[in-house]
């Protein structure tokens, strides 16, 4: 199938994207200045800074690095996907709650989004900023395949799972940041990746437990280890840890492409999404100090050590140099092409519609508001004094 793109042919512009790449459509609202300045926004936006400080910490110490628009952007995207993310690992979940949820994501993207605040704050970033249905829709079909207890028998199919459920928030972050080149999502799904490698690396043992199963079958044949009886019950060996270094091997190797893709992003940016890369990073060297036993050991990095993370990632990460010119030119993976297909497009069709997106800025934003609201404060005293007069002329 081809991948459809922007035309850049004038009148063949109008074609219809297919679906999947369509763009959200703006909330409706009362005129701001008819809420004396302010929405339900703000609001929307406090309930997801609180669920990423009770979700994830990491995620959250990285944020705080990140320019202010930029951070609640990034809250609000979080805030959807971890509420998803809950609803489908809940055990009491209801048999539809995968429907239920791209239901909402439909409602979301026709600018009526259901009455969650996190839902409301998404709607309002994947219009603002362009992110094409495909991507999220893309997280939703990573759900899917844990719902279903998906066996993935490659590495490429590991990463194709990895790019659903983590290469399209690392590409929605991009876009969020104004990046939306193909090149820089590449390597921001780059990085989505070497994450995810990392959290399956991490949690094999508790996934056993629970009957999941994210390494390669493949793996497991080469070194001996058979799958079932493995689940049946979960034991390190030798053979499993080496496993397990080959996959924090492959993170590896998008952890360095990533790392070269931060250098694009906007430099008030570039200090948090580094911190949130070094911080996964070290989780992959916990294991190893481990000995590579994710079953009986479940890696984590402390706080004094996340913060030591903070102040190393000031600068930028040390990349070899045939490794640094290879990142240069290289392609994305076959795991994530179509994810950034969509998403280079919908960003580019969204810039040619509106060459100026961000025209005004928070303080005309702010100037804008106070003269409408001086306007009618202006206009209610004229009423108040006419009224007066007319009491006196009624009088007299």
């Amino acid at each position: 199938m081809t991948e459809w793109m922007p035309a850049t042919d004038g009148g063949a512009a109008n074609r219809e994207p297919p679906e999947g790449y369509h763009l959200a459509r703006p909330l409706p609202g009362r005129s701001i200045d008819l809420n004396y300045g302010f929405t339900g926004a703000g609001i929307d936006l406090d309930s997801c800074t609180a669920s990423i400080r009770r979700g994830s910490k990491s995620f959250h110490i990285a944020s705080l690095l990140l320019p202010r628009h930029t951070r609640q952007a990034a809250h609000a995207l979080y805030a959807f996907c971890r509420h998803s993310d809950d609803l489908i690992d809940d055990q009491a979940r209801r048999p539809d709650a995968l429907d239920r949820l791209r239901h909402r994501l439909d409602r979301l993207y026709d600018g009526a989004p259901c009455d969650y605040a996190c839902d409301r704050a998404f709607a309002r970033i994947v219009q603002k900023h362009a992110i094409a249905k495909a991507i999220p829709l893309a997280l939703l079909d990573g759900f899917a395949m844990d719902m279903e207890g998906r066996r993935f028998h490659t590495i490429g199919e590991v990463k194709d799972y990895a790019a659903r459920v983590a290469s399209s928030v690392g590409l929605m972050m991009s876009l969020v940041m104004n990046e939306g080149d193909a090149w820089t999502l590449a390597r921001a799904a780059d990085l989505g990746l070497a994450m995810q490698l990392t959290n399956i690396a991490r949690d094999v043992g508790e996934d056993a437990r629970n009957g999941r199963l994210y390494l390669p079958l493949d793996w497991l044949r080469e070194a001996g280890i058979d799958a079932e009886a493995f689940l049946a019950a979960p034991r390190f060996s030798p053979a499993l840890g080496h496993v397990v270094q080959r996959l924090l091997t492959a993170a590896d190797h998008h952890y360095q492409l990533g790392h070269a893709g931060i250098a694009r992003l906007p430099a008030n940016c570039h200090h948090a999404i580094r911190t949130a890369a070094l911080t996964y990073q070290d989780i992959g060297r916990s294991i190893a100090r481990n000995g590579f036993d994710s079953v009986n050991h479940r890696a984590h990095t402390t706080l004094p050590r996340k913060l030591a993370l903070v102040v190393r990632a000031v600068q930028p990460a040390l990349l070899p140099a045939d490794i640094a010119r290879a990142a240069e030119t290289a392609p994305a993976d076959p795991a994530v092409l179509r994810l950034v297909t969509a998403a280079a497009a919908s960003f580019q069709q969204a810039r040619a519609a509106a060459p100026h997106p961000y025209p005004s800025s928070s303080l005309e934003n702010v100037a804008s508001i106070m003269l409408r609201l001086q306007l009618r404060h202006r206009a209610e005293r004229q009423a108040q004094r006419q009224e007066r007069w007319q009491k006196v002329g009624r009088v007299v």
